[in-house]
């Protein structure tokens, strides 16, 4: 059976690692690969540029170009391209053991492109198997809908990760204790905005037993003029709170990037990485007491 060769402008931990995917990293690349080691063209379908972000756009058009040098099929999609989020097929574009249960999104953040992309949400029945749920808000589903992802999981080998994000605000103490029956490596919540951080401190005192390390939380830095100082504080507060923050530079939706300093580089470099983030404590004398 032919294979669909996939490109990818960029590797990242989800990236998937068979013998037809080429993702550009540290010691792969993204470019066909020369001679013999080039899939024979009577074992590939098609081959398909999945590009995510729309500064990589450039790059994947270029790829287009020369992929197309030796196979005569090739398209270029992802959510870079506003692609439909079609059917999901685990281990295409995302490595096996991640998964979607829904699509879409009914809140309409201002800074996110889920809705314009993906629509509200919508869910799917006959979800695959995975511990890694990429849902971009699962909360939002119906309850017999959550109960049979949570059962999903419990059958898997490995503990769950909600990659995807779980809103704070719709933490419940009955899904706070479903949750806990679970086996989590990781769940992680939200915190863009000042105003988030009530709710994520409710819901953080829900999880609490699951500790620092399993709870984590994004943080959207940057966004609408938002200061240096006032991003740091935000981080620190999440901190406090019981979780681990994950900082993530704002980007606008349009292709020109936003050029940051060095100061907010080193931020976001210390607040995404455990390690660094108890060191950084460690200096400033704050306790670890909820890890």
């Amino acid at each position: 059976m032919a294979e669909i060769i996939r490109v990818f402008p960029k590797r990242t931990s989800h990236t998937p690692t068979d013998a037809f995917a080429f993702p550009r990293g540290k010691d792969h690349w993204s470019d066909p690969p020369m001679g013999m080691l080039r899939p024979p063209p009577a074992d590939v379908a098609e081959v398909h540029i999945s590009c995510t972000f729309t500064w990589q756009i450039e790059e994947a058009k270029r790829l287009a170009r020369v992929w197309a040098l030796y196979y005569p099929v090739v398209r270029v999609g992802g959510p870079a391209f506003n692609s439909p989020a079609e059917d999901f097929v685990p281990g295409r574009y995302l490595r096996h053991g991640h998964t979607f249960t829904t699509r879409g999104c009914n809140s309409d953040c201002p800074w996110c492109l889920v809705p314009e992309r993906e629509g509200g949400l919508r869910l799917i029945e006959d979800f695959c198997g995975g511990n890694k749920i990429n849902d971009n808000n699962l909360l939002q589903a119906p309850a017999s809908h959550r109960r049979a992802v949570f059962a999903m999981l419990r059958q898997q080998k490995r503990a769950a990760v909600f990659a995807g994000g779980l809103s704070a605000s719709l933490i419940t103490d009955e899904i706070a204790e479903e949750l806990r029956s679970l086996r989590i490596e990781q769940l992680f919540l939200a915190a863009d905005t000042e105003s988030a951080l009530r709710p994520l401190e409710r819901a953080l005192k829900l999880l609490a037993p699951l500790g620092r390390q399993k709870l984590r939380c994004y943080a959207l830095l940057g966004f609408s003029g938002e200061s240096f100082a006032k991003a740091e504080a935000r981080l620190l507060r999440i901190w406090e709170l019981g979780a681990m923050p994950f900082g993530i530079l704002y980007q606008p939706k349009m292709l020109k990037r936003i050029e940051y300093g060095s100061d907010w580089r080193e931020l976001q470099k210390t607040w995404t990485r455990p390690a660094a983030m108890k060191a950084h404590m460690k200096e400033m004398g704050v306790s670890d007491a909820k890890s």
